[in-house]
């Protein structure tokens, strides 16, 4: 079986559309709009170009599709957290969150959690091992790594309102 190939199309002003056709012969396309949002559709098969269903995802929450369908503990050259008890994730700071234009080191994560910050994404940029002095903004994806209840409780600090 050849592997599937991935169609890019650029949509100025939008971002890029992807295009896949499955070894079933099923259309998918996912557009990566700029503002980090994704658009996923899947096509009639009965007719390719007609889309039957489509679903609009924020950019954490392609991100956590993207882990569904990529588990990083496949990877080879990846620390193998699971099994050391531990885990990552990703927890985005709302715009509605009370921590949106605070400082880090006042969540007390690391103390109240014992969860650790490793880094954050804000837009296309990744700063790792952010301060205690560091500023959140409402859009930024934290990467949080500690024990699943330490980083239940990480999420919890960071969704509240």
């Amino acid at each position: 079986m050849s592997a599937p190939r991935l169609k890019a199309t650029p949509l100025p002003g939008i971002g890029v559309q992807y295009d896949l056709v499955t070894r079933e012969q099923r259309h998918l396309s996912v557009v990566a709009h700029r503002d980090g949002t994704r658009t996923v559709g899947v096509y009639r098969a009965d007719d390719p170009d007609s889309c039957a269903q489509s679903l609009k995802l924020t950019g954490a929450e392609a991100g956590a599709l993207i882990d569904a369908l990529m588990p990083s503990h496949h990877s080879t050259s990846l620390l193998y957290t699971t099994d050391l008890g531990l885990v990552a994730e990703r927890i985005e700071v709302g715009a509605t969150s009370r921590w949106n234009g605070r400082l880090l080191g006042d969540t007390r994560m690391r103390t109240e959690t014992g969860a650790s910050v490793v880094a954050v994404l804000r837009r296309a940029e990744a700063i790792p091992s952010p301060a205690p002095d560091f500023r959140l903004a409402g859009g930024d994806i934290v990467i949080v790594i500690g024990t699943r209840e330490g980083v239940d409780a990480a999420a919890a600090i960071l969704g509240r309102e």
